[in-house]
């Protein structure tokens, strides 16, 4: 019995995890897969948004600005890599430079600070890189860059050392309430019970809704392709640099990542299957033909990986954050396209509100732990280095040399970890496998640690989600 279950482990479900740890409640975590932080959290543009795209005084534009502004605590807090590189939007003739025009308008209403909009030698100065036949920009500084997965295992990871739980390879298959009690049944016959409820389940959350309540919405998967390039392209550009926005999204967008690479994309199709990440050469094609007229300087013969994530588009067009009106005590926190990773921090401030409005005691602790320490070996000092060496001689051992990550911080990452250890799962946590090799050096070494750690023989350890073996036995 829970006071409280989040469906889905995303960062909307793991933001409001973490803020739900702060009170004496006992919280539950259901997720369908094996880990966190896999389906839209897992592949998109990694931007936290300045806020100037909403329409001002909307709720997506509040929470837009006030999580902005939250991004940079909380990643200290959860020894997270953040950087506030600043945006720009780029213009090409009038048409794009009026559009410019209302966006600075917006960020002016939605109180954005440092918004300004620089003519044609401004944004080369800035940006040298840039297409020469440009004729202005709208700059934005506090636009940011951060690791989406990494930031929600980290909300995670931080809510379990508060007292939360996490159940994995939950998936939800039916929700009755009996007695003002929730029964929230699983895939595996499990019933678990709880007094609130709160639908974070991404691109299933109308699935999930319409277990219990009137359908009220659907959500259909936007799918967004992407190309990643070695870090070599990675100095091109210190800004994210948007093209004018369109009907379909943001549009192709050219940035650095927290982590030195460069990534382009995304491209914005519809699509009906939502489990479809598949990637196309003829999209991937077209995200490059666009991204041509930002710059000609890329070199895509540096492309290391390509993946495609979905955009949880509802049928509204809008968030959705409320409590149901006719299933009370049942909360949807749904829709949240871009930019939902944005908004995460804010929205799950609302959802406490709401809770605290719909009925549910908080109180608060007394000792609530907000900070979660993680060791990045390359980014000590020597003496530093020389210290933790000493006391566990494994961080003195590369096993990624693409990413310089030692067997110390893979043991870390395997001992803290709350999901089935994958060779994913450990990239997912500390990088091997990350950079321009795409793991082909370091992902046996990888399997190694996992089988000496977890006593999982090699043929059992898997790439990913359940089916994922990479070794199928010996051939000799």
């Amino acid at each position: 019995m829970y006071d409280v279950i989040i469906i889905g482990a995303g960062v909307l479900g793991g933001s409001i995890f973490r803020e739900l740890t702060r009170y004496k409640l006992k919280v539950c975590v259901l997720e369908k897969e094996n880990d966190v932080a896999v389906g839209t959290t897992k592949a998109n543009s990694a931007i936290v948004h300045a806020g100037f795209d909403p329409e001002p005084g909307t709720s997506i534009a509040i929470h837009n600005v006030i999580g902005n502004e939250m991004y940079e605590s909380l990643c200290k807090e959860l020894s997270v890599p953040f950087k506030r590189n600043g945006a720009m939007v780029i213009a090409f003739d009038k048409t794009d430079l009026e559009k410019i025009r209302t966006l600075y308008n917006n960020g002016i209403k939605s109180g954005i600070k440092g918004i300004k909009i620089l003519n044609k030698e401004e944004a080369l100065k800035m940006e040298p890189n840039l297409n020469s036949n440009i004729v202005g920009a709208l700059y934005a500084p506090t636009s940011g860059i951060v690791c989406p997965f990494e930031y929600t295992i980290a909300l995670c990871e931080n809510a379990i050392e508060n007292g939360g739980e996490i159940k994995l390879n939950k998936e939800v298959v039916d929700i009755k309430k009996e007695n003002d009690i929730f029964i929230v049944k699983t895939s595996d016959e499990e019933n678990i019970k709880a007094n609130y409820v709160i639908n974070a389940a991404g691109v299933y959350a109308d699935k999930i809704h319409d277990m219990i309540c009137p359908q009220t919405f659907s959500i259909r998967p936007r799918k967004g392709e992407y190309l990643v390039l070695d870090k070599s392209q990675g100095n091109l550009f210190s800004r994210t640099i948007f093209q004018c926005p369109s009907k379909m999204g943001k549009g192709i967008l050219v940035t650095p990542t927290v982590h030195g690479n460069l990534m382009i994309g995304p491209s914005a199709v519809d699509v009906d299957d939502k489990d479809d990440v598949s990637t196309t050469p003829e999209v991937l094609e077209e995200i490059k033909k666009v991204a041509s007229m930002t710059t000609d300087k890329i070199n895509y013969k540096e492309t290391i990986k390509n993946f495609a994530g979905l955009r949880a588009i509802s049928s509204n067009n809008n968030f959705i954050v409320e409590e149901n009106f006719t299933v009370k005590k049942f909360i949807d926190v749904a829709g949240m396209k871009s930019p939902g990773l944005t908004c995460a921090p804010s929205i799950a401030l609302e959802v406490i509100d709401i809770l605290k409005n719909a009925g549910l005691e908080l109180e608060k602790k007394e000792k609530f732990n907000n900070n979660r320490k993680k060791v990045r070996f390359m980014d000590l000092s020597a003496d530093e280095k020389n210290k933790i060496i000493k006391k566990d001689a494994r961080y003195g051992k590369i096993v990624c040399r693409c990413e310089q990550i030692t067997e110390g911080e893979i043991v870390e990452a395997i001992k803290k970890s709350f999901a089935t250890t994958s060779v994913d799962s450990v990239k997912r946590r500390c990088r091997p496998g990350m950079g321009r090799c795409q793991g082909g050096f370091c992902s046996p070494k990888v399997m190694e640690i996992i089988e000496r750690e977890c006593g999982i023989h090699k043929d059992k350890i898997l790439l990913d989600k359940k089916g994922t073996w990479i070794l199928r036995g010996k051939v000799k």
